[in-house]
């Protein structure tokens, strides 16, 4: 078992909790905070220990200096001020004496928030690649780590993987809690159980596909995923996004278990994806050839509805269709309210499922939402998580 934020003595230490703060800010204006509320009890938790809590979070991709404008974490410490009543210090530096100083002022219940660590991208992908050298450095600024950050679990990087190769650390509770609930789906989750799968890739879920199958009754495939299945099983799907690289391997499965993977009947039709286009409702072997699909119709969701009203675990990563734009929104938003009225526990893979769910307010009637979709989808996959395996065993 791993060791957590209460396994330690917090108290006069530079405790350095790993967040996920990677929200969507527009003009300054955080659009979800539901990452920055997930975080609080941790935070909260280190300040009532009389910790001195430093903070560190990625936001973005930083991949030019101009980028370090439209991805700085000053926002974030802004709101973080709000919510926890008390001032978050900001540093707009990853690094240097500017920082050092800042952390060396700190009395126990301060927080400080550094800069992005995003930043350190820019001089050779210092962050990403898990640079030593930086691991190091960072982890010189405190005495214990604490890994909060569900959403980067299954990424190598300096915040992560390599501030915790330098110094005694354990999880904060939104990651315990994350796994914890995503375990439900692995370890002999009650029957029937019913995965929900959608996105534009078939080749980001194959891994959980090839895992899980045997574990699962039925496979509902929607989204941009469902056309790479839809010409595998011969039918014409237009100008629908397709992975030809992965036809074959999407024919093979629908052969080897043809009665769980349960692909759309109708969907809804357009000649682009934009806002007020003309739609139409087609069956799958209707597609128009300058057409392509961008939503799940009607009477697939009958159909997935019949699927999954008596289903014991539910677990959904990936819009069934492009929600974002008013005429696709009606797949998704209505299978929401499928499975919020249903017996089933049920998880939100978190991504741009967790966003849709927000969106159309059902966040509060889904059993979880995971903070991580990439994540998610890698823990159930069963592949390694680096900075999971690298925390101490109690």
């Amino acid at each position: 078992m791993k060791k957590t934020i209460k396994d330690y003595d917090l108290s006069g230490k530079k405790v350095i909790i790993r967040c996920d703060f990677n929200v969507p800010i527009e003009n300054g204006s955080i659009k979800d905070e539901s990452r920055l509320k997930a975080s609080l009890k941790t935070i909260r938790y280190a300040r009532k220990n009389n910790a001195k809590v430093i903070l560190m979070s990625h936001l973005g991709r930083v991949k030019t200096e101009e980028d370090k404008q439209k991805y700085t974490l000053k926002p974030v410490a802004e709101r973080l001020s709000v919510l926890l009543r008390k001032k978050v210090t900001f540093v707009n530096q990853t690094r240097g004496k500017e920082l050092e100083e800042a952390i060396s002022k700190m009395k126990n219940k301060d927080v400080l928030l550094i800069e992005n660590t995003r930043f350190e991208d820019l001089d050779g992908k210092k962050e990403s690649n898990n640079d030593k050298d930086l691991g190091k450095y960072w982890a010189s600024l405190g005495d214990i780590f604490i890994n909060d950050a569900f959403g980067t679990i299954h990424r190598s990087h300096a915040s992560n993987l390599g501030i915790a190769s330098n110094l005694p650390n354990g999880l904060g509770f939104l990651t315990k809690d994350e796994i914890k609930k995503l375990t439900k789906l692995t370890d002999k989750p009650k029957k029937p159980y019913t995965i929900i799968l959608g996105g534009a890739k078939v080749s980001d879920k194959i891994g959980v596909i090839s895992n899980l199958i045997n574990r699962a009754d039925y496979i509902l495939i929607g989204g941009g995923m469902a056309f790479t299945f839809l010409k595998a099983a011969g039918f014409n799907i237009g100008s629908s996004i397709c992975e030809k690289e992965k036809i074959s391997y999407c024919r093979e499965i629908l052969d080897k278990y043809p009665d769980k993977l349960i692909l759309p009947i109708d969907i809804i039709t357009a000649t682009e994806m934009k806002e007020n286009v003309k739609t139409h409702e087609r069956f799958i072997n209707e597609i128009e050839e300058d057409e392509m699909g961008l939503d799940i119709g009607p009477k697939t969701l009958e159909v997935f509805k019949q699927y999954l009203d008596d289903c014991k675990t539910i677990f959904w990563n990936g819009p069934v269709g492009c929600f974002e734009i008013q005429e696709f929104e009606n797949g998704t938003k209505k299978l929401l309210d499928i499975i919020t009225n249903t017996k089933a526990y049920t998880v939100v893979g978190g991504g741009d499922t967790a966003r849709a769910a927000v969106t159309f307010n059902y966040q509060d009637k889904i059993s979880h939402v995971s903070t991580g979709g990439g994540a998610s989808l890698a823990f159930l996959e069963g592949t390694k998580l680096p900075a999971l395996n690298i925390i101490d065993e109690k």
